[in-house]
């Protein structure tokens, strides 16, 4: 890894710049996606609508739409708004669906029993549906992860800064040695990702690890039961 310790700063650069070109598009699709997949959840007229036009979306080529980018929102051809722009993109194709099933996994007599209670429709979003849907957010939030900072590579050929741009050179240069750095550094950046979407998940959704804590006390009590011990 004699490319790695004589270019740490470099990497380094690109790996910062690789982390925020990432985090952005997640935390948009996120956001964006909850007020969508509420629509299309809440209105099945609207479900197969929306989940169409975000399949759509998710299935055009990245580099086309990268080239795209300027002449849609009107920025420079080198700006990395370009790349956020259009991840966000692609994440919130993924997390539209993923929002609307995780809002259609809560059971309706929960909601039935939060209405008769008195909780407004916006109370019992935020209060009941949200934190109940927080699992199956979660698990799509960890593929978008996973999928955007493997994209954020491909605006390494706009001229964006980040780790994609070891490829690039490696190919330009003949050096394969930094490409698998870049590799590398883009497989431990998504694990990172992953690592961290898995801490909020723990604490942000602490009920969950209850739910598994007891899914394993029931099966250790199955088993005793069935083998007698």
């Amino acid at each position: 890894m004699s490319f790695l310790w004589s270019n740490f700063g470099q990497v380094w650069n690109l790996t910062v710049s690789h982390v925020w070109l990432s985090a952005i598009p997640i935390v948009v699709g996120l956001v964006v996606s909850l007020p969508i997949g509420w629509v299309a959840n809440r209105y099945r007229l609207s479900r197969g609508v929306l989940l169409t036009i975000g399949g759509i979306l998710y299935a055009i080529p990245s580099l086309p739409l990268f080239f795209a980018m300027p002449a849609l929102i009107g920025t420079q051809i080198l700006s990395p708004l370009n790349v956020v722009v259009a991840l966000s993109i692609y994440a919130l194709a993924l997390m539209v669906r993923t929002t609307a099933d995780a809002l259609g996994s809560v059971p309706g007599d929960v909601l039935q029993s939060a209405t008769a209670v008195g909780f407004s429709g916006w109370r019992r979003f935020w209060s009941v549906e949200l934190p109940l849907a927080g699992p199956v957010l979660l698990a799509g939030l960890r593929v978008v992860s996973v999928s955007t900072v493997s994209l954020v590579s491909v605006g390494a050929l706009l001229g964006v800064p980040n780790l994609g741009f070891l490829f690039t050179d490696s190919l330009n240069r003949y050096y394969p040695e930094e490409a698998v750095v870049g590799i590398v550094a883009i497989m431990i950046l998504a694990l990172v990702f992953d690592l961290i979407l898995v801490g909020l998940g723990r604490l942000l959704l602490p009920w969950t690890r209850a739910d598994r804590r007891a899914a394993r006390l029931s099966r250790r009590a199955a088993m005793k039961a069935v083998t007698g011990a």
